[in-house]
């Protein structure tokens, strides 16, 4: 239980987070004059602290019904950890109602507004690039967006396929192989990912580049 509460914490945590980092994002291209005055000290660590907050209060009631089942049909469970969907498919209880509201009243409101609340600024976003009369300013605009828009697509794309279906148990093993990807492949992808931004990365892999040549 301490395992699934913590799983389920820290990846709607991490929502939280490319949340916030969407709306800096949106701040930095759209009102860049007044991005210091903005994101400041100040709202950068209410933005990190609401996103903590929230992350750990919103897998309560889930974590709680879960582990208010009475019996369990094996010490084992179809998966690589111990996930909310295949603990809730071990159980002997009648699960379904719960699967329903899982989904309806967990899920939806969690992922479903963070997707929301991460895309409206970008939405925004494209709006402002579109507008920039050069093609250079509008390549260095997206290329600020970029690295941050790729990880949040892989993420969501993931997190869609791998809880978004109204029926949970039917596609667990499906879930396995996503779940893998999300845990595993995800983060591995996230440092290359952001330090192809990075001049001096970009420098080293140039002269590897030209050394295997």
């Amino acid at each position: 239980m301490a395992q699934m509460y913590m799983f389920g914490s820290l990846g709607g945590l991490e929502l939280l987070i490319l949340t916030a980092m969407s709306y800096d994002r949106y701040v930095a291209i759209c009102k860049p004059l007044r991005y210091h005055m903005v994101m400041n000290t100040r709202t950068c660590a209410i933005m990190a602290s609401a996103c903590w907050l929230l992350g750990f209060l919103q897998n309560l009631p889930p974590a709680a019904i879960v582990s208010s089942f009475s019996c369990y049909l094996s010490i084992e469970i179809n998966h690589y950890f111990c996930d909310i969907v295949p603990v809730m498919k071990n159980s002997c209880d009648d699960t379904s109602v719960v699967e329903l509201l899982f989904f309806i009243v967990g899920l939806l409101p969690s992922i479903l507004t963070q997707f929301v609340l991460t895309f409206v600024p970008y939405s925004l976003i494209i709006v402002a690039i579109l507008k920039i009369p050069s093609g250079i300013g509008r390549r260095k605009a997206f290329y600020t967006c970029s690295s941050h828009l790729t990880v949040v697509i892989l993420l969501y794309t993931t997190l869609f396929s791998q809880y978004m279906t109204p029926n949970l148990g039917s596609t667990l093993e499906f879930t396995k192989l996503y779940a893998l990807f999300n845990t595993a492949a995800v983060p591995m992808l996230n440092p290359l990912i952001y330090s192809l931004k990075n001049k001096d990365v970009k420098k080293a892999l140039k002269r590897s580049w030209r050394k295997d040549i």
